[in-house]
């Protein structure tokens, strides 16, 4: 195992609507479809779908949900070994998918609030290179993870979804931040660059456009990288594509830059699917 994930694992309840209710409304939608999520989840099986030798930290519920996530996991290759089983129920995911493809979603976290400092030191370190967390389980169990894996070399990469307020000393840490367009806004306000984040304190960061690909900082500046054109399906799950793509560029030795050009080319791979692991594409797949 070379790339560990730490975050959350959602079972994800997918229902397409012609429109968004607004306050008070009823909106009648298609038949419920049950898929495997959760940031964490969903980047540990889009690495393992394409090839990598990764594990998650996380937690289920001893419920039908926890079932269908552990054999997704298992499916990609994934190392679900320090998954844990809460006594809380597997967190779920209420998604909405309208007819261009966009998602709204409701998470209702359950085990995924479980996930605890415990946990990440009860993984074994040892040929680990990258940590990828992302922010569905609580805070101070990624602020630990990210200080033990820096403090052994790992290279530590945070996707800050949803934003939080980060410690300054843990945003030092990471190489590198990643966020999407909206949450670089939140962090830099509307003026911002997004060389900007820099001042933040990572030491490099990625942030995603959707369908204009990506840009990438570092000290050396910023650089953009394009995705293919597509038609979407289902957006439910791309920046997660994204993001355990690049961490599976990283750990095959790639540059940030050249990592996250082919990250774009796996989210827009997965955005012509329906579903968020189910989407997720491998190697020959790849647009």
């Amino acid at each position: 195992m070379t790339v560990l994930v730490l975050g959350s694992a959602n079972a994800d309840l997918v229902v397409a609507v012609p429109r968004r209710p607004g306050g008070g409304e009823t909106v009648l939608g298609g038949d419920t479809a049950v898929m495997p999520g959760g940031k964490g989840a969903n980047t540990a099986v889009a690495a393992g779908r394409l090839g990598c030798s990764v594990g998650l930290v996380g937690a289920v519920g001893p419920d039908q949900y926890g079932a269908l996530l552990l054999e997704s996991l298992a499916a990609a290759g994934v190392r679900t070994s320090f998954v844990r089983t809460s006594a809380r129920p597997t967190g779920l995911a209420y998604i909405t998918v309208t007819p261009d493809g966009e998602n709204s979603i409701v998470v209702a976290p359950g085990a995924n609030s479980d996930v605890s400092v415990s946990d990440v030191d009860g993984v074994e370190w040892d040929g680990v290179t990258v940590l990828a967390c992302s922010l569905e389980v609580p805070l101070g169990t990624v602020a630990h993870a990210l200080a033990v894996a820096a403090s052994r070399g790992v290279r530590p990469v945070l996707n800050l979804s949803p934003v939080v307020g980060v410690p300054a000393s843990v945003l030092g840490l990471l190489d590198p931040l990643i966020v999407n367009e909206h949450e670089a806004r939140a962090l830099l306000g509307s003026a911002g660059s997004f060389a900007g984040l820099l001042d933040l304190g990572p030491r490099s960061a990625v942030v995603t456009l959707g369908s204009r690909g990506a840009v990438v900082v570092t000290p050396s500046g910023v650089s953009s990288v394009s995705a293919p054109s597509v038609t979407p399906v289902d957006t439910t799950g791309a920046g997660d594509a994204f993001a355990g793509a690049l961490v599976a560029g990283l750990d095959r030795g790639e540059s940030l830059v050249s990592a996250a050009g082919f990250a774009a080319r796996v989210a827009a791979t997965s955005v012509t699917r329906p579903g968020a692991q189910p989407s997720y594409p491998l190697p020959g797949e790849v647009l």
